[in-house]
């Protein structure tokens, strides 16, 4: 349960801070990097390898960086 909670918790605030930046490129980047940290940290949390779990995030928080507006 604790887990769970845990890991819902950090997407969403993976999810929330992803679009900072003014313009997409720096959104992209910022976004990229909150994302891989993010999914490192689940990745080591859910027992997986921290470094697929960089790597989905990373991919994950510049793909929303990138589509959110200012």
């Amino acid at each position: 349960m604790y887990k769970s909670f845990s890991i819902v918790l950090c997407l969403t605030a993976g999810l929330a801070l992803a679009g900072c930046g003014n313009t997409t490129g720096q959104r992209a980047l910022s976004g990229g990097g909150i994302g891989a940290a993010s999914g490192a940290v689940l990745g080591a949390a859910a027992g997986f390898n921290p470094l697929i779990g960089a790597a989905v995030g990373g991919a994950g928080g510049a793909a929303i960086g990138a589509a959110t507006t200012r």
